[in-house]
């Protein structure tokens, strides 16, 4: 859950927002009021799922920077309280 909450950096705000669209332009041609042909009906269905999908993807995205320092903190955690491990090992 923190990774989703942490800034995402420029590149992947423009990438969700282009999911976000066409999450919108697929979900309107999913639930129009008029009849369309099934081409387009299952077209708007893949535009959905594929935009839910490249939101959701990019939503997660952190810069690279900032995530090797967490994962370069989060080591020096599990060393620092693993048991049984001491630091006089060769």
């Amino acid at each position: 859950m923190d990774r989703v909450l942490e800034p995402t950096p420029k590149w992947f705000r423009i990438v969700r927002n282009l999911g976000l669209a066409l999450s919108a332009v697929g979900g309107v041609l999913v639930a129009a009021p008029v009849a369309l042909p099934a081409a387009v009906v299952s077209v708007g269905g893949y535009l959905l799922l594929s935009g839910t999908i490249i939101g959701a993807v990019s939503q997660t995205a952190i810069s690279q920077e900032e995530y090797g320092d967490r994962n370069w903190k989060s080591r020096e955690n599990s060393s620092e309280n693993s048991p049984g491990e001491s630091g006089n090992q060769p």
